[in-house]
């Protein structure tokens, strides 16, 4: 931030915000390569040798190859996640990417996972096809240590994965997504080693409008999506529902696990978004959000089960939030959120020889109070509370344990810049019962080298809670568990000309007493797990080509037994390019994920394995027939790669889809 840069847009909250775009305006010089290279050396050498980093090092002092030296302008979204004001995402210290409602409509993505995983440092694990157990990881980050957040409300699961189910999430209620990579537990809290993932749900503004889209593809599948939004005098409303249904495919692989039951495994989804917010008196808004989903799915039992046996599940997800926002005066804003979160978790297994049945259900009961100061045109202060109240019902077969528990937080934060020097300082205290307190920080430092390029380098701690099944599950809790603690450091550039971002991060994060399983499937806490890599995210436009890529190079280790751990790659890379051209637009992705050590499960003890590393395209194309009608298309899986991203489980071979959207 500088004297070159729009000053902060303030007023508006990390709850509710739509994408808005500024312009800057700079003249765009050359970097000092070599004082570059040399501060970054002397950085990450000190703390861990020459011979890791090196190589890595090189490697980012050579991305910012490409300034120019005549003045252009910027067209860069506005984030909220990176620091809780809003900023450009350009401004943002910490690694931030967004997905903006033109990305979803183009990827046509059938669910979350699918337009997750093109994204820098994410890597996504599935037990079968759609609706199936999905897991996520953010830069090596343990799926439970990634925080997803719909709205601003942190959404959980309780059960043995721990995560939230991001399966049942589907991209026809979102509007945006913004993604915040590194420890931002200062900012967040509990949960947040890997970094924030947050989803906003679509919005209303402007005259009445509606949507709705029909389609239809390979292996029965269906998707129908109404959608209506809009503001009448001084209220906004938003209504997005959709229904879901694929046959899908067999979750279990024969060749693997000949015995189990080769039906299909499919999924329904009923998914459902809205929100209602008036502005009674200038600057005093009071709304309500809700968001809602059910799948139901059926699954196979990883090499336990037999020919005839029939797994189904049902998961469902609750959200109902107030709100009230409030311009106490000119400089401070006040929003105030009471939201209540339920989670309903059904497995049942119907055999020859017997029928079973477990739930986990869980309650989330939160109120936050958060409030932005605006000091400055450049300096912005964010302070808040937080009460909230868990709730987790777990049962196998007639026996039910209940436990809950309660936790509270207060925050600050403070943001701005001095001349060529940018400052985000973030400390938080949580209390969470029966893990105790714990005071995080996050301290990060952007220098503006030229108008084009900035160093970043930032230093952060967190704390992790462990969740009530883990600590007191009958089959795998364990009431001794401690919090998890972790220290991250990182070290960048970025550069910025035009519509082109390229960001550069070295990661460095260390964590002790991390969530693991012993030989029993007990919860324990591992000793020191580490985990350093090069993250490189590139966006542009080329030859009117909308290009993004990634790249991330990474070693996590559990530093206890120097193995890796399971299903962690070392490489992810990822390109996606998009073109308009008249009424058409074409494009397509190309995702890549290394080899990764996994377990058999099935045996006991379980016997390690490898899932090999795979390449996957998707291409799509979109036509506009009429000013209220277009027909889309994509092809998944192009070159029908069979390929696995754990043990035992397919994913999808090929897959053609078509459809209508119709904007009355």
């Amino acid at each position: 931030m500088s004297a070159t840069q729009p000053a902060k847009i303030f007023g508006s909250s990390v709850f509710d915000h739509p994408v808005k775009t500024s312009i800057e305006f700079g003249v765009r010089g050359r970097m000092p390569e070599v004082f570059y290279r040399k501060h970054i050396m002397t950085f990450f050498t000190s703390r861990t040798g020459a011979a890791a980093w090196t190589p890595l090092a090189l490697a980012l002092s050579a991305v910012p190859a490409f300034a120019q030296t005549s003045p252009d302008k910027t067209l860069s979204p506005v984030v909220v996640t990176a620091s809780r004001i809003e900023q450009l995402q350009t401004e943002a210290l910490p690694h931030t990417t967004v997905i903006t409602a033109e990305d979803i409509r183009n990827s046509q993505a059938s669910d979350l996972p699918s337009l997750l995983q093109r994204e820098a440092g994410i890597q996504i694990t599935q037990n079968g096809g759609p609706g199936q157990t999905t897991s996520l990881f953010m830069r090596g980050a343990q799926p439970a240590q990634t925080l997803i957040m719909i709205d601003g409300v942190p959404v959980h699961r309780q059960g043995f994965a721990n995560a939230p189910a991001l399966e049942h999430i589907l991209p026809d209620q979102v509007d945006h997504i913004e993604i915040v990579r590194g420890n931002v537990s200062a900012i967040y809290g509990s949960g947040a080693i890997g970094g924030v993932i947050q989803i906003f749900t679509k919005h209303g503004s402007g005259h009445p409008a509606s949507n709705v889209i029909a389609e239809v593809g390979s292996r029965g599948t269906f998707k129908l999506t109404g959608a209506a939004s809009g503001q009448i005098n001084d209220t906004h409303y938003a209504l997005s529902l959709t229904r879901f249904k694929t046959d899908g495919f067999t979750a279990n692989s024969g060749a693997q696990y000949p015995n189990e039951n080769p039906d299909r495994d499919g999924d329904a989804n009923n998914s459902i978004a809205g929100s209602v917010a008036n502005e009674w008196a200038k600057g005093q808004e009071l709304g309500v959000r809700i968001y809602a989903n059910e799948g139901k799915f059926s699954y196979d039992g990883a090499g336990y089960g037999g020919p005839a046996d029939i797994y189904e599940g049902q998961s469902t997800q609750r959200t109902l939030a107030l709100f009230s926002k409030n311009r106490v005066l000119q400089q401070w804003q006040s929003t105030v959120t009471l939201s209540q979160t339920e989670t309903r978790n059904k497995n049942a297994s119907i055999t020859p020889l017997s029928n079973s049945v477990s739930r986990v259900n869980s309650d989330t009961s939160l109120l936050e109070w958060a409030n932005e100061v605006s000091l400055s045109s450049v300096w912005a202060l964010t302070a808040g509370l937080t009460a909230a109240r868990d709730k987790v019902e777990d049962s196998s077969g007639s026996t039910w344990d209940a436990h809950s528990r309660s936790a509270s937080s207060v925050y600050t934060g403070l943001t701005g810049a001095i001349n060529a020097h940018q400052l985000q300082l973030n400390v938080r205290h949580d209390q969470v019962g029966g893990s105790g307190g714990e005071t995080t920080g996050y301290f990060g430092y952007g220098f503006e080298l030229t108008p084009a390029v900035k160093l970043i380098a930032s230093a952060s701690t967190a704390f992790h809670a462990p969740t009530l099944v883990q600590l007191y599950d009958t089959n795998y809790g364990n009431p001794g568990l401690k919090a998890e603690h972790s220290r991250s450091y990182e070290i960048g550039s970025q550069y910025t000309v035009g519509r082109t971002l390229l960001r550069a991060t070295l990661f460095d994060t260390r964590t002790r007493d991390q969530f693991g399983y012993d030989v029993a499937y007990k919860t324990i806490n591992l000793d020191k797990v580490r985990n350093q890599g090069l993250e490189l995210s590139a966006s542009t436009r080329l030859a009117d080509i909308d290009l993004r890529a990634s790249l991330t190079l990474q070693n996590p280790k559990d530093e206890t037994t120097g193995q890796r751990p399971l299903r962690l790659a070392q490489t992810l890379a990822s390109v996606s390019l998009a073109k308009s051209y008249g009424m058409w637009n074409f494009g397509g992705d190309v995702q890549y994920a290394g080899s990764r050590p996994d377990k058999d499960f099935a045996p006991y003890p379980p016997t390690d394995k490898e899932d090999d590393a795979y390449w996957l395209a998707n291409i799509y194309v979109r036509y506009q027939v009429a000013k209220s009608i277009s027909l889309f298309g994509r092809v998944e899986n192009v070159f029908n790669r069979n390929y696995q991203t754990a043990y035992g489980y397919n994913q999808p071979p090929r897959g053609v889809f078509v459809g209508v959207n119709w904007r009355p």
